[in-house]
């Protein structure tokens, strides 16, 4: 590419395949005393401003704040929402792919029976999670579809008592993880 004008190069909208060694022509001082220099793109940007971070532009300053008491100051932490469906009130519910991430809320006196099915997120089911809340006096129990498997370090299949909280992840395809506050 030696020896080409500028105007004989791409054009501005073209999508050349830059990387952060090639090196751009600058003019240096150009209201002064204009001097012809080069750098590299990476020099470039790290001379560049942040142009938005969510949607807001101009300085940007990260401050994590006093997070040694894990308190975000009223904060929303972005990107996380627990999500609260409708109460379960039927004695037995199967999870389904779209309770994926949300905590469903269990209130039945007689208490609840979740299966958690194999086949989850369609094929592979790693990384699914759900969280659980036992509102009413019954408890929920936890139960397989035959093919999956639940397990607990200490073998609880149900939680404990009003207002437990139990969460299943998916550690492995159809192989999931039961935690919380539970019970035998």
């Amino acid at each position: 590419m030696a020896n080409k004008k500028f105007t004989d190069l791409l054009p501005a909208n073209a999508t050349p395949n830059l990387v952060g060694t090639d090196i751009l022509a600058v003019t240096v001082d150009p209201a002064t005393t204009p001097a012809s220099n080069k750098t590299t793109i990476t020099n470039l940007m790290t001379l560049a401003p942040v142009q938005s971070v969510n949607s807001q532009t101009g300085a940007v300053v990260v401050d994590a704040g006093s997070l040694n008491n894990f308190d975000f100051d009223d904060n929303a932490i972005f990107g996380f929402k627990a999500s609260l469906p409708a109460e379960i009130t039927a004695s037995t519910y199967t999870v389904q792919d779209s309770d994926n991430g949300k905590v469903l809320r269990v209130n039945n006196s007689s208490g609840c029976t979740i299966t958690i099915p194999s086949g989850l997120l369609s094929t592979d089911s790693t990384g699914f999670n759900c969280s659980f809340i036992q509102v009413g006096t019954g408890q929920i129990t936890f139960a397989n579809d035959g093919t999956s498997v639940i397990n607990n370090r200490q073998s609880h299949t149900k939680t404990n008592a009003q207002w437990a909280a139990a969460s299943t992840v998916s550690v492995a395809n159809n192989v999931f993880v039961l935690a919380g506050d539970t019970a035998s």
